[in-house]
């Protein structure tokens, strides 16, 4: 059988780096990378580096290759990088894969950048169906494959987590890239600062991180303020990554991106997934940042699956988003179905027995007084969080859930009656139900928005908005789970508690069109303020998390 080869072309930021690959080898990678002389990247100086080395990257790329036997005239298809990335810098290497596509008489392939560091990362490790965290610059999202889609569970709402490093490392006056020196200097820390730890469900902010961190520069070393910052983002990230993991029920993790370079990230990931009984992957460095082989190796699983462009549908894409893409490659039965406790196991599960351990607490059965059962939720440790941290997080989100679950109850939101509160547990009232995510309908739905749009009304943000914390018992909607909720009738807010949720649906139910429709219905008819609200949340999804 003729292997098929494909020459990919990188070139969304930093670096302009072109490879050729088959199903089973790399053939060759050649790299230039763009330095500017100070701070951080300049698109415009970016794209002219592109423009100059193009060419020779090429022809010293098409000559490696013919070293190893394969020729111009064996290549099957170009591989570009569509987006996300810089505007200018992508449509230098688009130029550059559509006048190969025209010399040599082949399809053109557009590649989304952030499935390439997937893909690559799949292909390099023996994950199979991982949830992902994907960290580089401009881009943090925790990703999952879900019915034909690389689906966001969760992501950034303002900068990436490289992007906000670097503009810490900047105002600190460390020199580019800061990661790697923040990482350096962290090591020799004497002790944690407490800073702005951000977790909205399963989206992230950083901005206030960074900002805090150059604030605390004034008063404390570099070295305490670089580990702190690495432990608090490293922190955030990781727990949002357990949250996607926990809500699935996958059982791997694959990190990707170039933060993912960071030993620290590292431990961090391994620590959470061997408290979860789960397998975390890693690629080899050279496949953490932007490369070549990544463009090209998902480039031939898109030209074997018949997924190639014409010249003029070769458009570049700045904010190619991740769930945008129609995934051909995968085939559906290949995929490892996830089993999942069937309602009738949920509601008889005996007293003692662990009912859930989710990225929050571990939830069991206890008996009550008179034999009744009552549901203990624990805040067990996290074992990848500073000890300083977690103990703070823990205790705050517990007293944080009763007190706001009991607000939510005078509202008119059916909650869980609270009987004890204790450091990090609670004791309250066992709801025989069954979380909506096991049987959601639009009917449903509608139901939830009519649930949320009381909750809004209160002025209570939940702060976790997901089908794993909405319970069904009978016709009665429960919402539990309260740890990250607050008070705000901000329009911002709401439309990120809403937000949350709609990415809920859109990762994990394939019926999320007609879920959020109906979401929105019910959302109406209970909140006067809803119009607004979900105007407000089409802005953030738009927003352009990739600049």
């Amino acid at each position: 059988m003729k292997n098929t080869f494909i020459l990919g072309i990188e070139g969304t930021a930093w670096n302009l780096s072109a490879a050729i690959v088959n199903e089973t080898e790399i053939i060759a990678e050649v790299t230039e990378t763009y330095k500017p002389e100070t701070g951080g990247i300049h698109p415009r100086e970016a794209a002219q580096h592109h423009a100059k080395y193009a060419a020779s990257v090429i022809k010293k790329l098409l000559a490696e290759a013919k070293e190893k036997g394969v020729e111009a005239s064996d290549i099957d298809g170009i591989a570009f990088s569509q987006g996300p990335g810089l505007g200018p810098c992508l449509r230098t290497v688009a130029t550059a894969a559509r006048m190969l596509s025209l010399s040599l008489g082949v399809p053109l392939i557009g590649v989304n950048h952030c499935i390439a560091h997937i893909e690559i990362g799949i292909w390099r490790t023996p994950a199979k169906d991982p949830v992902v965290l994907y960290v580089s610059g401009a881009n943090s999202q925790v990703i999952s494959y879900m019915g034909g889609r690389y689906r966001v569970f969760g992501e950034t709402l303002d900068i990436g987590l490289g992007n906000a490093l670097d503009k810490f490392a900047r105002g600190a006056g460390l020199p580019h890239p800061g990661g790697p020196k923040i990482e350096a200097y962290a090591k020799n820390a004497k002790k944690y600062i407490p800073l702005p730890y951000v977790v909205k469900g399963m989206d992230l902010s950083f901005s206030g991180l960074s900002t805090a961190s150059s604030e605390a520069l004034k008063k404390a070393s570099l070295e305490d303020v670089c580990y702190s910052y690495q432990e608090t983002a490293f922190a955030m990230v990781v727990e949002v990554a357990e949250r996607a993991l926990a809500h699935t029920g996958k059982k791997e993790v694959l990190l990707a991106g170039g933060v993912g370079a960071n030993t620290r990230l590292r431990e961090m990931l391994n620590d959470m997934c061997e408290a979860r009984d789960a397998k975390f992957y890693v690629p080899e460095k050279r496949f953490m940042g932007d490369n070549g082989t990544m463009i090209a190796y998902t480039g031939l699983l898109m030209y074997k699956s018949g997924n190639t462009l014409s010249l003029e549908d070769s458009r570049v894409n700045p904010s190619f988003r991740t769930d945008d893409v129609n995934v051909t490659w995968i085939k559906e039965e290949e995929m490892k179905k996830v089993p999942e406790i069937s309602p009738e196991t949920f509601l008889s599960m005996p007293p003692g027995e662990m009912l859930d351990n989710g990225a929050e607490a571990v939830v069991y059965l206890e008996e009550g007084h008179e034999g009744k059962k009552l549901l203990v939720k624990e805040r067990v440790p996290k074992v990848y969080r500073h000890k300083e941290i977690d103990e703070v997080i823990r205790k705050d989100r517990n007293r944080t859930e009763a007190r706001l679950m009991s607000e939510a109850r005078r509202s008119g939101v059916s909650t869980p009656i609270i009987y004890d509160v204790e450091d990090f547990k609670l004791k309250m009232q066992y709801i025989e139900g069954v979380p909506i995510k096991y049987l959601i309908t639009p009917e449903i739905s509608e139901k939830v928005g009519e649930l949320v749009g009381k909750l809004h009304s209160s002025g209570i943000i939940h702060g976790d908005l997901t089908t794993s914390n909405l319970l069904l018992a009978g016709e009665r909607l429960y919402l539990l789970d309260f740890g990250l909720a607050y008070f705000d009738k901000g329009l911002e807010d709401r439309g990120v508690d809403v937000h949350v949720l709609f990415q809920t649906f859109e990762s994990t139910h394939s019926a999320h069109e007609a879920l959020i429709e109906a979401f929105k219905k019910g959302y109406q008819s209970t909140f006067i303020d809803s119009q607004d609200v979900l105007k407000r949340v089409e802005e953030i999804k738009k927003r352009g998390r990739y600049a």
